[in-house]
């Protein structure tokens, strides 16, 4: 029997009686072959137990048949279900997604975009981050490539945009209109193009009914948990009184329940909140997060759909997201 290491696709044509060109058709899919010629080819490569060499291939074709994926914070809920969309999408390709996280950080985002690069990836999907605008357009003139969470000039039809100021402003006109005045925000970090959005949001809801910001009402967050409870206290220390909080995400959402939990403040009742991207587990928060819903594995969908389509030169269109408020039990009207 041939060694395992040694198989070639000679081998396999002899072993299925067929000509090595037609062993190439077969793995490569360049031309159509019929259905009983390539089920014979394929229970040849599984007899020899054959694995192609993607790399050799790769060379051949021009491709890698990968795509780059750059996610912040792979861990978290909401870059979780953007990455499932990618997958979901993804799994009906013959293109394999290649993930790095960039934690936010701007130089490893870019050394991380420089070793994808480098991998001769088919095609870069750039999830949120930090990056120059001028670093994505030099990635664009390389690789074909979709952005979510900036819109960079020239590739306007190439960026996934939400409507991050008009998410804010809903979210405080609700709390507006259930008669709360004296809103605090916990923002997220400020040197982000999305959580100034959201700040901006917030401020003009508040000054559309009359209402003077207050800066002391506003604390810069990281849109994590953690940073979400150190916000609150930051904000209970300046000793200015609020009956509601918008939170820029859920997970910093949760940390400002945490401190409203830890010095007896009621939700709703005492204080009313809302968040931001509608994760899954705020649904089942106690009690459920009253929050902006931006649908994250759709989002993930239509990137990748749209990275197949521009890898082989075909028309695509992004959808339009649509940003809405979702209702639940943690705000209610203000009575005092």
């Amino acid at each position: 029997m041939v060694q395992k290491s040694k198989i070639t696709i000679a081998d396999i044509a002899t072993k299925a009686d067929v000509s090595i060109s037609t062993v190439s058709r077969v793995l490569n899919n360049t031309a159509p072959v019929a259905e009983s010629t390539r089920q014979a080819v394929l229970e040849a490569m599984q007899a020899l137990d054959y694995r192609p060499n993607i790399f050799a291939r790769g060379l051949a074709s021009g491709q890698s048949m990968t795509v780059g994926v750059l996610t912040q914070h792979i861990h978290s809920p909401l870059y979780g279900s953007l990455i499932r969309g990618i997958l979901e999408e993804m799994d009906n390709s013959p293109y394999t997604p290649l993930f790095v996280d960039g934690y936010w950080q701007r130089q490893r985002e870019e050394r991380l975009v420089e070793t994808l690069l480098r991998r001769r990836v088919d095609g870069l999907i750039i999830l949120g981050g930090d990056l120059p605008l001028e670093r994505l357009q030099e990635a664009a003139r390389q690789v074909p490539l979709i952005v979510f969470g900036q819109n960079v000039p020239g590739l306007e039809t190439q960026c996934l945009q939400l409507d991050d100021y008009e998410g804010a402003y809903r979210a405080t006109e609700h709390l507006i209109a259930l008669g709360h005045r004296r809103i605090a925000h916990v923002t997220g970090n400020l040197a982000h193009s999305d959580a100034v959005a959201r700040r901006d949001g917030y401020l003009q809801a508040l000054r559309d009914n009359r209402i003077e910001p207050v800066p002391e009402l506003m604390a810069e967050g990281e849109y994590t948990e953690q940073s979400g409870l150190i916000a609150m206290e930051m904000l209970f220390g300046r000793g200015r009184t609020f009956s509601a909080v918008f939170a820029a995400n859920d997970e910093s959402g949760y940390g400002v329940r945490l401190a409203l939990y830890r010095r007896g403040i009621r939700v709703p009742e005492d204080i009313s909140l809302v968040g931001f991207d509608d994760i899954p587990s705020s649904a089942y928060t106690t009690p459920p997060l009253t929050t902006v819903r931006q649908p994250a594995t759709e989002i993930g969908r239509a990137a990748a759909e749209a990275i197949l389509k521009l890898i082989q030169d075909e028309p695509f269109e992004l959808p339009q997201i649509s940003m809405e408020l979702i209702i639940r039990e943690s705000t209610s009207r203000y009575l005092k």
